[in-house]
């Protein structure tokens, strides 16, 4: 699917808000943080940051408030919502912050909040095809010696781990999460080794598998009909705004590289 058909799909899902889908009277408390963090994520699509701030104090207020009452929450999901929710509000009062990058903030935030809230499949879920595909991208580069390649969907893969990594805390536990970290991060610190040497490659087989296991498991439990268009709007939302950021990345980093090089050179 091309990124214009993508960019079509999304402006057609999201003229109608998410928020469409909940119903104001009988709402839990959880139910309310689902929904304000689902709005502000519409407000900064529709690049409405002051109101996307207004929805994030609203949403700090209640949630601290839900925090209050002492067992609705754990401290291991306190700490990670208020880490998400600190960094969309960051996004949002931002004076330089781009578009893209504000919207791949106040998204992480939602997908945090919708892991805690969701009694189906998960939101985050529904990023397993972009990231095993990228993933599959780099695994080929690797095993070519393509480091230019490689390097490029690393940073791709990187964007969208980082992206759904606060919503696999929530939902994973924390010795496979300890897992999964140290296989992102040995190869990220060894990139070089990971195309020039196979056994280092056999650590991309040991991830795959690791994040295969972790998709299937959370996917085992039907997901509720309604939620599909959710999940393809957020997704779309994901993979539109980290392409671009990944591609950022890895043209600032060759830049760098070349600037170096020249450096020498003088």
């Amino acid at each position: 699917m091309g990124p214009r058909i993508v960019a079509v799909i999304l402006t057609l899902l999201l003229l109608c808000p998410l928020s469409a889908a909940y119903g104001r009277e009988n709402l839990s408390p959880v139910d309310e943080l689902d929904r304000l963090s689902d709005e502000s994520l519409q407000m900064v699509k529709l690049h409405r940051y002051n109101d996307a701030k207004r929805l994030l104090n609203q949403f700090e207020k209640e949630f601290l408030e839900a925090a209050g009452e002492g067992s609705r929450f754990s401290m291991d999901e306190l700490r990670i919502v208020t880490v998400a929710h600190d960094e969309a509000e960051k996004a949002v009062t931002s004076v330089a912050m781009e578009h893209d990058e504000r919207m791949g903030k106040v998204t992480k935030f939602r997908l945090v909040m919708d892991a805690l809230h969701s009694k189906h499949q998960p939101l985050w879920t529904g990023m397993e095809e972009p990231i095993m595909t990228v993933f599959g991208s780099m695994k080929k580069a690797a095993q070519e010696g393509d480091s230019s390649d490689f390097n490029q969907n690393l940073n791709s893969f990187l964007s969208l781990y980082e992206m759904i990594h606060p919503s696999l805390k929530v939902d994973i536990k924390r010795d496979r999460m300890q897992q999964l970290d140290a296989r992102v991060n040995y190869i990220d610190h060894y990139r070089p080794d990971i195309v020039t040497k196979y056994t280092s490659q056999k650590e991309l087989d040991a991830l795959e598998a690791d994040l295969e296991t972790i998709f299937d498991d959370m996917t085992e439990d039907e997901t509720d009909p309604s939620l599909w268009w959710v999940i393809l709007s957020t997704g779309s939302i994901i993979i539109l705004t980290l392409s671009y950021v990944g591609w950022r990345k890895y043209r600032a980093d060759k830049e760098k590289k070349q600037n170096r090089q020249k450096e020498r050179k003088n």
